[in-house]
């Protein structure tokens, strides 16, 4: 199993990154993290998983192992694939994704191209109780409390007309350290 690349990012294709690590290039299907951590970079560090088929070997790449261990979560779930688990992984971070399973929030899968109702109610249905156990998050207050930031924040956009796609677009753009008023404003400055 090849789990890291360390080396320097050569060429980006469609297809994804390639890594020269001794003169050798690994072609790395990657997270936007690990395409935006090699734009301009001598070397870079890159966590990976191989996927290995009957007919193809392939290498996914993670800017974090935290990206990659939800990735290996996801790859658990019936029906989710590593092209599905990347697209899911590529859309926020790790530690939200996580959150959004734990609270139930399948409305943050159904905003991914590709996942519908059902597949998203079956991520969270297979992952809640592995992802509890090793998550420590307040539950959410529906009695309108501070709750998941990104959820406040996606649920203004969509009260502003924004779909849910585009709302979850629009948040992937902004700072997720902001608060959710300001994730809107900037997303909001960004669409204009």
């Amino acid at each position: 199993m090849i789990a890291r690349l360390r080396g320097k990012p050569v060429a980006s294709t469609p297809e994804g990154l390639v890594i020269d690590v001794g003169g050798v290039g690994y072609l790395v299907a990657a997270t936007p993290s690990v395409v935006r951590k090699a734009d301009g970079a001598a070397e870079i560090v890159v966590e990976t998983y191989l996927h290995i088929r009957e007919d193809a070997m392939q290498l996914y790449g993670f800017a974090e192992r935290g990206e990659r261990e939800l990735f290996v979560q996801l790859l658990s779930v019936n029906g989710i694939g590593p092209k599905v688990a990347l697209a899911i992984v590529s859309g926020s971070p790790a530690e939200e994704l996580r959150r959004a399973i734990v609270r139930e929030d399948t409305a943050r899968f159904q905003a991914i191209p590709g996942i519908g109702k059902k597949t998203a109610e079956r991520i969270v249905l297979e992952l809640k109780e592995k992802l509890a156990a090793s998550i420590s998050i307040a539950p959410v207050d529906s009695g309108g409390g501070e709750g998941d930031d990104h959820v406040v924040a996606r649920d203004a956009l969509v009260e502003l007309g924004y779909s849910l796609v585009d709302a979850e677009r629009a948040l992937a753009a902004t700072d997720s350290a902001l608060a959710p008023e300001e994730r809107v404003r900037q997303a909001l400055r960004m669409a204009a």
